[in-house]
């Protein structure tokens, strides 16, 4: 019931990912990125199957856990996406103002006049 709310709203994120990027500003570009990130995280979570109430965890001293578990796995490999995410942010803010002290501007085209 949650699955197909969670399907459009990673469609709408995707769609507001790839309409950011292909934008002019380097500032819009960078959004774009983060948005996308954000839209394979939720796509991974989404397709791992979202289960409530059920830790993953299993009872001390059994080989199995007790009925429904939720997936450890996609939960670990979002977590790692979204530390990686936040370090590339964290770059590209890093540059993006450093080309913009330089050129005064965040227009993709005017920075790329600047190429010689």
């Amino acid at each position: 019931m949650m699955e197909p709310m969670m399907a459009i709203v990673v469609g709408l994120l995707y769609a507001a990912a790839v309409y950011m990027m292909l934008r002019r500003s380097i500032v819009k570009l960078v959004i774009g990125l983060m948005l996308l990130s954000n839209a394979a995280n939720l796509l991974i979570f989404t397709s791992a199957g979202m289960t409530r109430g059920a830790p993953p965890l299993i009872p001390e001293g059994a080989m199995l856990p007790d009925g429904v578990v939720a997936d450890p796995l996609p939960q670990a490999l979002i977590l790692t996406a979204i530390v990686i995410a936040f370090g590339v942010l964290a770059f590209a803010v890093v540059l993006i103002h450093r080309a913009y002290n330089i050129i005064r501007t965040d227009n993709l085209d005017q920075m790329k006049d600047t190429d010689t």
